[in-house]
């Protein structure tokens, strides 16, 4: 039985892209002075499309066996190999990757709220209306 016709497991997945998200940002800045490093990055579109291919089944000899799958650690990550903002070399644009982070932290934000607001459409309905 699927609650909310699949709204749960759409917003789950969009959580899961803003928390990819975070952590990409969060190294670029952290990597802001190391000199080389280039500047990573998160599409939505490349995570859906790793996290569809990427995926391991396993190989069920038998109805009884436990089914499973496994999938990419970091799906839809990608570096920008030929960008430079430093002489040394470094492709953190720190401005940029500040208004990324505020971004993405009100994205996350709605996300959470919007699966609050369903737990509790469904708290209500559970225990009658009241």
């Amino acid at each position: 039985m699927s609650f909310f016709s699949g709204t749960i497991s759409n917003l789950e997945s969009g959580i899961k892209y803003a928390n990819v998200k975070q952590k990409t940002i969060a190294q670029n800045i952290a990597n802001v002075d190391t000199p080389n490093y280039k500047a990573k990055s998160v599409s939505f579109k490349e995570m859906l499309s790793d996290a569809t291919s990427n995926s391991v089944l396993a190989y069920r000899t038998d109805a009884k066996h436990i089914d499973f799958q496994t999938e990419a650690s970091s799906p839809g990550v990608f570096s920008y190999s030929n960008l430079a903002y430093r002489q040394n070399g470094n492709g953190v644009d720190m401005d940029k990757e500040q208004a990324s982070l505020a971004k993405n932290s009100i994205y996350y934000n709605a996300m959470v709220e919007r699966v609050s607001s369903k737990f509790n459409s469904l708290q209500t309905v559970i225990k009658g209306g009241n």
